[in-house]
């Protein structure tokens, strides 16, 4: 098929990667590399020495790009709160758009550019990789077979994000409330966040405890505990932190009929029970459940050397040509992040969040903390990506 000629807005810790999966390694032969943007001009530079001799026009800012009508499409990979804003410039343009997480920073302003994207018509995915994972692929067919019941409950420990204090100084929107919007919760935690609605759906409240600076010295959490509570009355935990090492990536499913455990993100753990716990009172003469017969199925899946961000963006090019699936749209996008505002509102307030929060609240508890962030004065790396994955 003909190449979608795509456009990458921000060229850093995403944009550069992607640039390169596409340019130098052709891992995306669907894609056409057309034009860079950033506002950083040694990022420019940095961009024309790797890329020479290729046709590739760069810009300074968005906006330029959008104008010039040379890009069909664009991926953006930009500071969370400038995502809504640029993605609705290129649908007004007619550009299709697939955007790194999250989808912004707060729910209001999201909805808003959902609205706009359904409106303009074009394609709009979400950067949400980790949905291609051949572990969380298998978890998912599982779930959705509904061969062990329904859920009981559901406790992700993930802890393996640990950050230095370097890694919150590299940058001056990074830890800030006016910059980046808040800390773990909408800067690591995005995919498992998404995987956690849709492998299991979403809860219906929340409550949360995000502390502040624990860790590092930061305006933003860095080590959160949730309660999620669903509508069968299942219960859950999400548990994360950056100040933790070795840490844990542990995600433990109970169902009617077995246990599902997911570790690492390439262990799956499968253990079944020879009854059905939903028709099992307890009361069975001659049977405890202590010894009930439990048949465990191990699997290991091989580490993939192609990073599962090129899946999205082949997918991303096939929904513009041929109008096949996306991984993961706009809704998506919208529930990964009502899950994160919920928590954040609910630790502001200290009270139990239902998912039909009031969004207006958490805006003006959001305006809050920026009216007291702090800016910093910090020289934009220029990042080498081979020093990222």
């Amino acid at each position: 098929m003909e190449k979608v000629k795509l456009g990458i807005v921000g060229y850093g810790n995403m944009g550069m990667p992607v640039s390169n999966w596409i340019i130098k390694d052709g891992y995306c032969p669907e894609l056409e590399v057309v034009a860079i943007c950033d506002k950083n001009p040694k990022r420019i530079d940095a961009a024309k020495k790797a890329y020479e001799g290729k046709d590739i026009s760069y810009f300074s800012s968005a906006d330029e790009m959008l104008e010039s009508g040379i890009a069909e499409a664009v991926y953006i990979a930009v500071p969370h709160y400038d995502h809504p804003v640029i993605a609705m410039k290129a649908f007004e343009k007619g550009i299709h758009v697939m955007l790194e997480k999250p989808a912004g920073v707060y729910t209001k302003a999201v909805r808003e550019m959902n609205a706009a994207a359904e409106k303009s018509g074009v394609k709009f995915g979400l950067m949400f990789q980790c949905r291609t994972i051949p572990v969380f692929q298998k978890v998912k067919a599982i779930l959705s077979s509904n061969k062990y019941g329904q859920i009981r409950s559901v406790n992700w420990l993930i802890t393996t994000w640990f950050r230095s204090q370097d890694y919150y100084d590299s940058g001056s929107w990074r830890a800030t409330w006016a910059g980046e919007g808040g800390g773990v919760l909408l800067n690591q935690c995005p995919h498992q966040l998404d995987l956690l609605q849709w492998l299991c759906g979403m809860p219906e409240e929340i409550y949360a405890k995000c502390s502040v600076a624990q860790w590092h010295d930061v305006e933003i959490e860095d080590d959160v505990v949730a309660i999620l509570k669903y509508s069968n009355g299942a219960m859950g935990s999400f548990i994360t932190s950056t100040g933790i090492s070795p840490g844990t990536n542990r995600l433990e499913i109970a169902l009617d009929k077995a246990t599902i455990i997911v570790e690492n993100g390439s262990k799956l753990t499968i253990k079944e029970l020879d009854i059905d716990l939903s028709t099992f009172t307890g009361k069975e003469e001659g049977v405890n459940p202590e010894d009930l017969d439990i048949t465990t199925i191990n699997y290991e899946f091989p580490e993939d050397k192609i990073p599962f961000h090129n899946i999205m963006l082949r997918a991303f090019a096939g929904a513009i040509r041929n109008g096949t699936e996306l991984y993961a749209g706009a809704q998506d996008g919208l529930n990964e992040l009502t899950l994160s505002n919920a928590m954040y509102l609910s630790s502001w307030t200290d009270s139990t969040i239902k998912l039909s929060m009031d969004e207006d609240l958490f805006y003006e508890e959001l305006k809050k903390r920026i009216a007291t962030s702090k800016h910093k004065v910090v020289e934009e790396k220029v990042i080498d990506a081979s020093s990222i994955f």
